[in-house]
Formats: C-alpha cells, structure tokens, sequence
C-alpha cells in the first residue's frame, strides 16, 4: 500500500506525546507509549477506508487524513497552541537518572535506541506468519484470497502497525525537541518518507533505513551548496535512479556494459 499521509500518524504521536508531557506526567517512555498508542488508533480508525480502495484511492484518503488533522490542531489552538505550536514541553529524565542536554547526547541515544528495537520488531514480523502471508499477498493476491486467508485484515493489520511507528517517530520529536507545531503535519513529511523509500527501495527490510541516511546525506550535502535549489537535484537524481536502475546507478563499471542488469 502507498500512503501520501503518514504525516497525520508522525503529528499525532507528535502532539499526544508532548500534550501528556505537559498536563499528565514527563516520562518519556510512557509519553513514547501514548505517542505509539495514538498512531496506531488512528491508523486502526482510517483503516477501513485505506483497504476497500484502490492505489489512488488510498493516496487521495491518506493525504486527506492528515489536511483534515492539520486544519483541527490549527482550530483547536487552546489545546494544540495552534500556529505557534506547543511550547513549553519539559520532559523528565530517562528512565529515572538521564537528563536531556543542552548537547542532545541522551536525545540522540535514546532514538537510536528506539529505533533498534523498532527494527527489531519489524524484522520478527516480516519472519512471522503474518509477514510470510503478506509477502505472498503482494506476490500474489488472488492465490491468498483462494486458500482462505482475510485481505482486509492483514492489510489493516500492516497499516495499523505503520501508523503505530510514525507515531513513535512524532513522539521521539517532541520529546526530544521539546515543541511541537503544525509542521508535524505538512505534507512534506510523507513525501519525505516516499523519496526514502524510492531511494532505499521497497523489496528489502533495510530499504527505509537505508534510504532515509542517503536521503538526508543528499539533503545536507547539497543545501550547504545550493541551499536554494536542493530539490532540483535531489529530483535529478531520483529520475536517474529510475532511468538507470538502483543497482547499476551505484555500479558505475556496468555502465558501458551491454545488457547489464537494470
């Protein structure tokens, strides 16, 4: 499935995390669990109508959910702080004893740390049943559908689970940044997400991973040269990875070979 709105999981982990922060309790990992927690409910609410549609369907959907999520935490700003964001979030130390400084050491181990075990955890479901059945779902959905097995609900299942993580994502950067504003909605966060995946490829578990370091290796790389026209190039480069093939791009050797893999 191709979601274009991923943003509405990451803002809404973003915003439950730093909310519960501010009015319940600081503890980042009980704010990371009602972060996760919230993804993954709304992902379970939209699932439904994500599975009956078709690609472009789902793209339009998913986009919407996070414009319509994007316009009430605007509307709602005695909650959200509306165009300003919500300031003033202090969260304790880790797990009782680690401090978030000023350096973002603590910050940047503990995302680390979330993400290994968040990688760990995909890893156990692609090697479980459910992951066996939907590799097969998408080798071949008509061959699941025939020996019995439910489409929508592995199909919702996944979705859930990837709303739960971009949930997890927007709670690690309120918690870490200590803000959160209407950014964490903007469209250009799920289009960030798909140039990583393109970039790292979709047929490999390490693909998000991967894509997501070069993407933001690109990034930096070329804004400290041309600040201004980044996108131009990181857009260049995508069209090259198209036309030429992920293997043979970064294969320079087997460009002036004849009948080489594309």
């Amino acid at each position: 499935m191709v979601s274009l709105g991923h943003a509405a999981f990451f803002g809404v982990g973003a915003y439950g995390a730093a909310l519960f922060a501010k009015h319940v309790a600081p503890d980042p990992l009980l704010g990371l669990a009602v972060g996760t927690a919230v993804g993954a409910a709304l992902g379970l609410a939209t699932s439904p109508m994500i599975v009956r549609g078709t690609d472009l369907t789902r793209l339009m959907v998913t986009m919407g959910v996070a414009l319509v999520l994007f316009e009430l935490a605007n509307k709602f700003d005695g909650l959200t702080g509306g165009a300003d964001g919500l300031q003033g979030v202090v969260m304790g130390p880790l797990l009782g004893r680690f401090d978030f400084d000023l350096g973002a050491r603590v910050a940047s181990f503990y995302s680390l740390a979330v993400l290994f075990l968040a990688f760990l955890l995909v890893r156990r479901i692609v090697h479980s049943p459910l992951g066996y059945s939907l590799q097969a779902l998408r080798d071949n959905r008509l061959r699941v559908m025939a020996v019995g097995l439910s489409v929508p609900a592995r199909l919702a299942a996944v979705y859930t689970l990837a709303a739960a993580l971009a949930g997890a994502a927007g709670a690690l950067l309120a918690q870490t940044t200590g803000f959160a504003s209407l950014d964490v909605f903007d469209f250009h966060r799920s289009a960030d997400v798909m140039l990583a995946l393109v970039i790292g490829g979709a047929g490999w578990l390490w693909g998000g991973l991967v894509g997501a370091i070069a993407f933001k290796v690109l990034h930096d790389v070329i804004s400290a040269f041309t600040a201004q026209y980044w996108t131009f190039w990181i857009g260049l480069f995508l069209v090259l990875l198209m036309l030429v093939g992920r293997d043979r791009l970064f294969r320079p050797a087997s460009w002036f070979k004849r009948g080489g893999a594309r």
